[in-house]
């Protein structure tokens, strides 16, 4: 009666031993001890900026290994009770075993999908943009509530959030909205959010009662500190407008006469920050945001020219729509990247993300046709 969850054990002792060989953990326990040495030595704190990032990476590698050790125990452990049972016959061995199985594979499955989260900045905060597409009022309402879904998501992970920019809609919900966002995976979690969502709804702003199709599209971009990368910015690339903040009456920003409007000439990008009372910190923040731009920017003309190269038609994957949203005649939210439907789309607007989060970013791909 135990030979079931005897394989089962097995299926999760060979995924604990893959994540083992592709994380490269013997190199990174090498790596941590080299780390320990060099805070250990005089004069490591001689560079406050320098330490800190060696501590930030030595916490990385331990909470790596650290999670790795804890599966082979709990691995081990299931497998000592399981031999204790087969012994004993015993029922009650057999209930206890396969709940240590099912914490073994919860904790397995986050572990994968933590490997999944391995970009060069993906543990980083971003910056998530919302914009309305065409149709007026219809679409700005639809990007409102848009932002309050990646909000209330963000919320649910433990982020900070901060709005830096918000331009009303003409009746109803925003034209453009940048908020930043706080904590560790927030770019690895989010960026699977980028694209075009679609709307299906009765309209409430159609005296006939009309059926509508709405859409609004989300950038994102990690937050990169300058020196993490090799872009400069010259001042005379840059046009600094000043102006006074404005927003949904003060619900989303702070009324001061310091918002910042940043345009880089050559390129025609505009960001701005009305989120603080200091004009100093709003000039701050839309240099980050810019920064984060022009580092998407260049990535993605570097993927464009090597898809030229290899002889490749990519799909531009910020302006594709991912994901629609039927409200009427049916309730149904579906993912056009992984297939992966939910018949709740009012939990989904709640912010309930993650189960087309984590099917995207585990590499989940389907053949999906959008027939609404």
């Amino acid at each position: 009666m135990f030979r079931e969850e005897h394989t089962l054990l097995d299926d999760l002792t060979g995924r604990i031993s893959s994540l083992r060989r592709s994380l490269d953990l013997d190199v990174k326990r090498e790596e941590l001890q080299e780390l320990d040495a060099r805070i250990a030595a005089p004069g490591f704190w001689d560079d406050p900026a320098g330490s800190q990032d060696i501590l930030r990476k030595r916490t990385t590698l331990e909470k790596l290994i650290t999670t790795w050790d804890s599966l082979n125990r709990q691995a081990e452990d299931v497998r000592v009770m399981i031999e204790l049972g087969e012994e004993a016959a015993d029922e009650e061995t057999l209930a206890e075993v396969h709940q240590m199985n099912d914490k073994l594979r919860e904790g397995v499955e986050a572990a994968e999908f933590q490997r999944m989260l391995s970009g060069s900045h993906d543990r980083n905060g971003c910056f998530v943009s919302v914009n309305s597409g065409a149709g007026g009022t219809e679409s700005q309402d639809w990007a409102g509530m848009l932002l309050r879904m990646l909000l209330r998501y963000c919320e649910k992970k433990g982020w900070k959030t901060t709005i830096t920019d918000y331009q009303d809609g003409e009746e109803a919900g925003l034209k453009s909205a940048t908020f930043s966002v706080s904590g560790e995976y927030a770019y690895g979690h989010l960026k699977a959010e980028a694209g075009v969502h679609r709307l299906v709804r009765l309209s409430p702003f159609d005296s006939n009662n009309r059926r509508h199709t709405s859409f609004a599209s989300v950038f994102v971009f990690p937050e990169i500190e300058e020196e993490e990368i090799d872009i400069k910015v010259p001042d005379s690339d840059l046009r600094v407008d000043t102006y006074r903040s404005s927003g949904a009456g003060g619900q989303h920003v702070n009324t001061t006469d310091s918002a910042v409007r940043i345009t880089h000439i050559p390129t025609g990008i505009v960001v701005a920050c009305q989120s603080e009372r200091s004009q100093i910190m709003n000039r701050a923040t839309a240099m980050k945001v810019l920064l984060a731009k022009l580092y998407e920017r260049e990535l993605e003309e570097r993927s464009s020219k090597a898809s030229e190269l290899a002889g490749e038609k990519k799909e531009i994957g910020w302006g594709s729509q991912i994901r629609s949203y039927v409200l009427h005649p049916y309730k149904m939210v579906k993912d056009l990247r992984t297939g992966v439907e939910s018949p709740t789309p009012d939990v989904v607007l709640d912010g309930d993300l993650d189960q087309f989060v984590i099917p995207f970013l585990m590499g989940v791909r389907r053949d999906v046709k959008d027939e609404d």
